[in-house]
């Protein structure tokens, strides 16, 4: 890939996978920050009738995922989620979730990532979320 931050290049890599089935869409890849959304339809909500959690944990930890493969130090091959964590504040039955990544730590053997889910109508906070990830470098 000669871009790094190529949007449709990304967008294409969610066919045929979890992330595809959820709908979720890249709307910006820059440096120190991945933007990306999805709409609350009803395939992903829980049987309560709200967005499932899992869903929202799923585009917040995309998003970091595909913002520290766009963000790889020199020679690394890949990443792998050491850890995660998410607070759900909020939810919402409908409309699009937005969601922004930012690195808080890029080092070469860690990098640490921050996403905030957002009810894009309203603003209103839905997620925090904060993932840590090994960097990969080949044998």
């Amino acid at each position: 890939m000669k871009d790094r931050f190529d949007l449709d290049y990304y967008n294409s890599l969610a066919a045929g996978t979890l992330t595809g089935h959820l709908g979720i869409v890249f709307t910006r890849v820059q440096e120190g920050e991945v933007i990306a959304e999805m709409e609350a339809a009803p395939h992903l909500l829980a049987p309560n009738g709200f967005l499932h959690a899992g869903s929202l944990v799923t585009l917040a930890d995309y998003a970091a995922g595909l913002g520290c493969v766009a963000h790889l130090p020199e020679g690394a091959v890949g990443f792998t989620t050491m850890e995660l964590k998410t607070n759900h504040l909020s939810t919402t039955r409908s409309g699009m979730v937005e969601c922004i990544a930012k690195p808080t730590h890029r080092g070469r053997t860690t990098q640490v990532w921050d996403a905030v889910i957002t009810q894009q109508e309203t603003g209103k906070t839905m997620v925090l979320f904060r993932c840590t990830q090994m960097i990969l470098y080949p044998k």
